[in-house]
């Protein structure tokens, strides 16, 4: 009995392994969605298929986390470039009322953003962006408390595969995860 035990707790850790030449921390489909870019544009999860990609949830109001959530964002966009890494940046505000396509590109624009590969997405209302983070992320989202513009939303960054599963969590606000996504970019590419 004992070794039946064994052997269901090995083939649950070896399923939940993946076949990914990196240790993954998540194993979750990504919802479909079609929202607007910071262009004006429109970006969905079938324009990102056989792509890998970084996400983050972000506001550009925010006074405390996404500042170095973005600063890093932007840090990992030019450790990207640098080392010749194929990778697409995807930044949803949680904050989509406030957030236009133009407040977004103003944003993006503060942190030379390059739109090439990074986007900006609104274009929904608050309800549909925390289903898809709760749900499809496992990141926590909630309403401003009253009296305040302070949307409540997890840190961390999210790598995703080409087949649309996110495969593993990051901290976005320590700057030395960044170079954490870079190798397993490489390992994964």
């Amino acid at each position: 009995m004992k070794y039946l035990f064994i052997i269901i707790g090995l083939s649950i850790f070896l399923t939940a392994c993946g076949d990914y030449p990196i240790e993954t921390t998540m194993s979750q489909d990504v919802d479909e969605f079609e929202f607007t870019t910071q262009d004006n544009g429109t970006l969905s999860l079938n324009d990102l298929n056989g792509e890998w990609w970084v996400a983050d949830f972000i506001f550009t109001n925010c006074t405390t986390v996404c500042l170095p959530m973005t600063s890093n964002m932007a840090n990992l966009q030019t450790k990207l470039s640098e080392e010749g890494i194929d990778a697409q940046l995807v930044s949803f505000t949680v904050d989509p009322d406030y957030d236009s396509p133009e407040v977004l590109k103003a944003y993006g624009e503060r942190y030379d953003a390059d739109f090439s590969n990074w986007n900006f997405l609104t274009g929904y209302d608050f309800d549909t962006i925390k289903e898809l983070s709760i749900k499809s992320f496992k990141n926590m989202v909630a309403a401003a408390p009253e009296g305040t513009d302070q949307v409540t939303h997890g840190t961390s960054f999210f790598l995703v595969s080409p087949e649309g599963e996110v495969i593993k969590n990051y901290s976005g606000v320590e700057s030395k995860a960044m170079d954490t996504i870079v190798q397993d970019l490489k390992a994964v590419q």
